[in-house]
Parts: C-alpha cells; structure tokens; sequence
C-alpha cells in the first residue's frame, strides 16, 4: 500500500466496518521511535532558511523522506526543528533499516 520510503511502510491496515456494513480500511496507528535506538548517519546544522525537505534532500537524497529527521529529533512542532539557526540535527535511518546503511 505505501513505498518503501514511506513513513506509513510495514504498517498494519485494517478495516472499520460502518453500521451498514460497508468496510472502510485505515491504517493503523504508527508510533515514534526511540530515538536513541535510531543509526545515525549524518549531523546537519541548521543554516538561515533551512526547510526539512530540503535537508532531507541533502542527506538522504529524498525530499519526501523529511519525516526521518524528524523522527530523529522529537520535538512537539516540527517546525521547530529549523527555527533556530545552529541547531545539530541528527540524520538518521529508519527504524526498519537500523544498521543497514545500503538497505535505504
């Protein structure tokens, strides 16, 4: 149902039936990582105009994959994680891929 890249890959679908009976499928819910239990592969720090798609771009050579940096570094507001110019971002592999640098 999602690629590979997908923060939503290998996660379980099920299916919500109405008071009709007519199957509705959604995702399950997906819950963060750890993030001490993550690979590391890279440290960005944050330049003026920094946007996660693009460090995402940068690091992991896919814009759409912004959402493994932000899984790196929790925060509330992910806005938040390039507000302040500085700011060491952790780049890191996905839960799935942990210690398998080739494997994303």
């Amino acid at each position: 149902m999602f690629t590979v890249t997908s923060r939503y890959h290998g996660i379980e679908t099920a299916l919500h039936r109405t008071d009709g009976g007519e199957p509705i499928p959604y995702v399950r819910r997906r819950f963060l990582p750890d993030p001490r239990t993550l690979t590391v592969i890279a440290v960005h720090v944050v330049r003026d105009d920094d946007r996660l798609d693009r460090i995402a771009a940068q690091h992991l050579n896919d814009p759409e994959r912004f959402w493994q940096v932000a899984d790196a570094n929790p925060v509330l507001d992910p806005a938040d994680l390039t507000a302040r110019r500085g700011r060491r971002l952790d780049i890191a592999l996905p839960t799935a891929t942990a210690g398998r640098p080739h494997g994303f």
